[in-house]
């Protein structure tokens, strides 16, 4: 699939005209639709001089004390910014879109978090830009981007062996994708197993998580506490009965396909049902991060994501921040779904009580082996 049938990755922003469809791009990329690679759609570069530099690294550190999830890491980036920017290191960066690069790799390189980033945008910004409050104008632009790519819903269908497969490259707004996971659910609804596609899953809305995770278990569940600066106590995230499409329920087995691409709410989707014991992970580490923020304005040009909380396993109780999420069958991610047809498919086949279909899943499964 090329990038211009896949949702903008959380490293990409749209070139389009008009602040609306700008800045909600930029908040559809950081949070809801993620996938592929860091380079986006050109823009035109600009010069930047040394009070641009200065006035972006300022931003940058007002920004991370205020609203950083760890304030002592954010003092201590604030320390080494300045002093590198005071030993001159950032000098030489003349253009807008090169100052946004190393400030991304300066402060991933310091922190090792990798939702932080900086983006410059060619049209200028509003001075309400970012933060979690949108306007009309932006949640409308960032609801037609989304609609482009089904919310995140890339496809779904049967597999040989009656296996389900869905491939999700987001976690869209769960007022859109509700009814999308009901109409998948739907049509998995006689399915013996699924296969769950998250190797180019690489961000999200972390309710529409929990949404996807509440048609696989049969009762409430524990999946995760989300704790945010500021506030004074985590909030507990269980598993909903309430869904509006078919239960798929916990006693058909589900493997999830990972990557190094899968990233935030996809990680989050998948260590959770990890933790749970609910779901086989096969593939490659992801990629890790799993500090949810949002996108700040810093100057006219420039915007930064702010990571401002943290996903808490009541399993683990930590996270995957900075280490990913290990599958439990170890493979290369381009063969990984042929390894879960196998996987699943060994399992029914042990279960399978009609002779004459365990002999065709068993022919099946050795075609894969």
């Amino acid at each position: 699939m090329n990038d211009e049938t896949r949702p903008r990755n959380r490293r990409r922003w749209l070139a389009a005209g008009g602040a609306a469809v700008v800045i909600a791009a930029a908040l559809a990329g950081w949070g809801v639709q993620a996938h592929g690679g860091r380079d986006g759609p050109s823009q035109k570069d600009m010069p930047v001089d040394a009070a641009a530099r200065g006035a972006v690294i300022a931003a940058i550190c007002d920004r991370m004390e205020a609203h950083y999830v760890f304030p002592d890491q954010a003092r201590r980036l604030s320390v080494e910014l300045k002093a590198r920017a005071a030993n001159g290191a950032f000098d030489r960066v003349t253009s807008a879109a090169e100052l946004a690069d190393t400030m991304t790799g300066t402060l991933q390189a310091v922190l090792k978090d990798k939702h932080l980033e900086v983006r410059y945008f060619a049209d200028a910004l509003p001075a309400d830009a970012g933060g979690e409050e949108r306007s009309a104008a932006e949640v409308e632009a960032e609801r037609v981007e989304q609609a482009r790519f089904n919310h995140g819903v890339a496809e779904f269908g049967r597999l040989r062996g009656n296996i389900g497969y869905l491939d999700l490259h987001a976690f869209g707004r769960p007022e859109a994708t509700a009814a999308r996971y009901a109409a998948v659910m739907a049509l998995m609804q006689d399915t013996a197993g699924m296969v769950i596609d998250l190797r180019h899953t690489g961000g999200g809305d972390p309710d529409s998580v929990m949404l996807l995770a509440s048609y696989l278990f049969d009762k409430p569940t524990h999946l995760n506490d989300i704790w945010m600066r500021g506030d004074p106590a985590a909030v507990q995230r269980w598993t909903d009965p309430k869904v509006i499409g078919p239960h798929y329920g916990q006693a058909r087995p589900i493997v999830l396909l990972v990557a190094p691409e899968t990233f935030s709410a996809g990680e989050d989707f998948a260590y959770a049902l990890k933790n749970a014991g609910r779901a086989t992970l096969v593939g490659a580490t992801t990629g890790g991060g799993a500090h949810p923020g949002h996108p700040l304005r810093l100057t006219d040009h420039f915007m930064m994501n702010v990571p401002a909380g943290r996903s808490i396993s009541p399993v683990t109780h930590t996270d995957w921040e900075g280490v990913g999420v290990a599958p439990d069958i170890p493979v290369d991610p381009d063969k990984a779904l042929e390894r879960a047809q196998v996987v699943l498919l060994e399992r029914l086949v042990a279960a399978e009580k009609d002779p004459d279909w365990q002999r065709r899943l068993s022919e099946r499964l050795r075609e894969l082996r």
